[in-house]
């Protein structure tokens, strides 16, 4: 199969296209900087770049959507520009060069208002309930992908929940940095129990549904590896794999969401480029429970995560040189 891949210059997205070419397919890749994956035909560009875009999807098959706008702040409008109207312009290029299946990379994010959240399935996704721009438009363009899936251009949404890894900058790399410095707090003791998916696993997930579009075509899918945690454990985890001293000190979550939304609204007027050390989304993550029922998933993917928590917290060692994490 020919298949393009968007977004693989990221952690994820570089994996998703890495797996495609092992797997034997004819793999595109299309993001703004090469992808450095070995083996496939890179596309520059935006998802604003019409041009490239329609030349990248000529003669696919199949495309994986991983491109987005991903941050905790942001002006609305460049989320709104990337991720509902990028995936409105590919989904409109995908259909005219008569791409048969296209597997849309969204969040559980998209129907997460703030709640815990214990072993839900996919629950629809709903902008006006989702917190922050980002998962707003991630819900926006979920259901505009799926909206579009018919017999003869099949659409699924899959939604891997906190993807890390050796490489991963969105999640290990800021806890890295942070503990390091003694500025990462345990909210609420770090009690609450999480589910997170190692980011092979979450690859090996999104080509499974490319495969199994007849069986998710139309849906949408959470994935992870299926072993809630406290996140406190994680934390420590990765603070351990890093070499860093693991966060010792505690803060109500009440407290952090509310400090969060102000710095948020703050971090957005100022403009500033790197991400705030805290913002309403981010505590919600931190200290509410979010895990979620994967039966359903890996019977209709055919799938089951090959790498566990504790396999990855190792490799993740293994990167930093730190020796065994436990």
């Amino acid at each position: 199969m020919k298949v393009l891949v968007t977004g693989a210059s990221g952690l994820l997205g570089g994996e998703v296209a890495k797996l495609l070419v092992r797997q034997g397919h004819d793999v595109a890749t299309f993001q703004r900087r090469p992808s450095g994956v070995d083996g496939a035909t890179d596309f520059r560009g935006a998802l604003a770049d019409e041009a490239v875009l329609v030349e990248a999807v000529q003669g696919a098959e199949g495309v994986i959507h991983l491109a987005a706008k991903v941050s905790f702040t942001g002006r609305a409008a460049e989320f709104d520009e990337v991720n509902i109207e990028g995936t409105r312009r590919l989904l409109q290029a995908a259909r005219v060069a008569g791409v048969r299946d296209v597997v849309f990379v969204s969040s559980p994010s998209v129907a997460n208002s703030g709640a815990a959240i214990a072993g839900l399935g996919a629950e629809p996704a709903d902008p006006k309930r989702a917190h922050g721009d980002y998962s707003r438009t991630k819900a926006e363009a979920e259901l505009l992908a799926l909206a579009a899936d018919a017999p003869d251009f099949r659409v699924a949404a899959v939604r891997p929940h906190i993807v890390w890894g050796p490489g991963d900058t969105q999640l290990v790399e800021r806890v890295l940095a942070r503990a390091a410095v003694g500025r990462l707090p345990l909210l609420d003791a770090g009690a609450a129990l999480i589910d997170t998916t190692y980011v092979d696993n979450a690859a090996a997930a999104i080509v499974a549904a490319l495969h199994r579009m007849q069986h998710v075509h139309g849906r949408a899918l959470v994935v992870t590896n299926g072993e809630p945690r406290p996140v406190g454990e994680l934390l420590a985890g990765i603070c351990a794999a890093g070499g860093v001293p693991a966060p010792s000190w505690s803060v109500p979550g009440a407290v952090a969401r509310a400090a969060g939304a102000v710095v948020e609204k703050l971090w957005t007027w100022a403009r500033q480029d790197e991400e705030p050390p805290m913002t309403r989304f981010l505590a919600e993550q931190l200290s509410t429970a979010h895990w979620f029922d994967q039966r359903e998933t890996r019977e209709l993917l055919d799938w089951t995560p090959e790498v566990s928590i504790d396999e990855g917290l190792a490799r993740l060692a293994g990167h930093y040189g730190a020796g065994s994490a436990g």
